[in-house]
């Protein structure tokens, strides 16, 4: 039996998490399989999977039924389900939390999207999300909008684990590392352990080659300097952004002031790399995992590419080549008109507003399950 490239990534520094879950995962012993087998450390929800899981199968009938019976309504049919599922799958991962002292095992929940820029609203469910699913590995997922921000220095500060989502730009990171760092602080002057609170920063990936590749694409349409230029930047600035990303999380996370924090067993906020899919088909269907592998990353994997980077993965540590080209792309694409700051804040709107929209169609297709289930 050939090597599974899979595991070798932990050896490379890097945990790989299920982008999925679903009921059946779990009580087939699949899941069990994925971690014994995969290595797999951790899962990683959000209402699109949801969405497609309680949709997609007949796992959840009867708790639909039971709850609609009782007249409850579709929100909080919803809260139901996805905190069971996310409760024992984080049962399943505990012994690995438990084995690395807490560094990996991890399942994350997201607070409903549509709390996105309502900081107090974010801040009121993701402490009732905590305390609701009362699990030490669990992450509460919260969107890296401007109005995240306080929201999440502030979680932190408490001792609740953060899984910040929807970070497109290196501007908007910072800011997000710096949030993080100032709660570790907080957490710290009260003489509070440090190192039992745990966050990761969810850099979405391949969604800005999909942003982006169209524009280089007019460009390279139109012939010219501009256009040989183009032919070189496409593709590309995904990865580049991800890699100069990943050159950030070093210099801050090596700075004085976190040294000070990590003496007293403050973890870093490693960078998760999401949205990991390729959406190309001209491009490798592993291009977002192999390109990206580095010490103290996660990458957030769906069903199909981890049975893709099983196959023909070929992991090695990439993230830190090429690292000074990799900037002068991002560079570059000023040059092109192409302002990558005001693309990421776009890509964050779009996030928004694509995860709104699957939490509302989840919630119409609950309440017809729930229907359907009494009639």
């Amino acid at each position: 039996m050939k090597d599974n490239p899979l595991q070798k990534l932990g050896t490379l520094g890097q945990s790989i998490w299920l982008d999925y879950i679903q009921r059946d995962l779990i009580e087939s012993g699949e899941l069990r399989r994925l971690i014994e087998k995969d290595k797999i450390s951790g899962i990683t929800s959000n209402p699109s999977i949801f969405e497609k899981a309680i949709s997609s199968c007949h796992d959840y009938d009867n708790d639909i039924r039971a709850m609609a019976l009782q007249r409850k309504n579709a929100g909080t049919i919803y809260e139901a389900i996805s905190q069971q599922d996310v409760q024992r799958a984080a049962d399943e991962f505990r012994f690995l939390y438990d084995d690395t002292e807490g560094a990996d095992g991890y399942v994350s929940l997201e607070v409903n999207p549509h709390l996105a820029y309502d900081a107090k609203g974010t801040l009121v469910e993701a402490r009732r999300l905590w305390v609701s699913l009362d699990r030490p590995n669990i992450l509460i997922k919260v969107p890296a909008t401007m109005e995240g921000l306080p929201v999440i220095r502030q979680l932190v500060s408490e001792g609740i684990n953060v899984n910040v989502t929807l970070l497109f730009g290196i501007p908007r990171y910072r800011q997000v590392a710096e949030s993080y760092i100032a709660g570790v602080e907080a957490l710290s002057a009260r003489q509070t352990s440090t190192k039992a609170v745990t966050s990761v920063a969810s850099f979405f990936v391949s969604r800005i080659d999909t942003f982006v590749d169209p524009l280089l694409e007019k460009i390279i349409a139109g012939g010219g300097e501009k256009a040989e230029l183009a032919k070189i930047l496409h593709g590309q600035i995904a990865v580049a952004s991800a890699k100069m990303a990943y050159q950030t999380y070093k210099e801050i996370f090596n700075s004085a002031r976190f040294r000070k924090l990590a003496a007293k067993g403050a973890r870093t906020q490693r960078l998760l790399w999401a949205s990991t899919g390729t959406k190309n088909p001209e491009y490798s269907d592993v291009k977002y995992v192999d390109s990206i592998i580095g010490e103290d990353t996660v990458n957030t994997i769906s069903i199909e590419t981890l049975s893709a980077y099983r196959d023909h993965g070929k992991p090695e540590n990439r993230v830190e080549q090429n690292a000074v080209e990799a900037g002068w792309m991002l560079a570059k694409l000023q040059e092109l008109g192409i302002d990558i700051d005001e693309m990421t804040r776009q890509l964050e709107i779009e996030g928004v507003d694509k995860f709104n929209k699957s939490f509302d169609n989840l919630i119409v297709s609950l309440e017809k399950a729930s229907q359907k289930q009494i009639y």
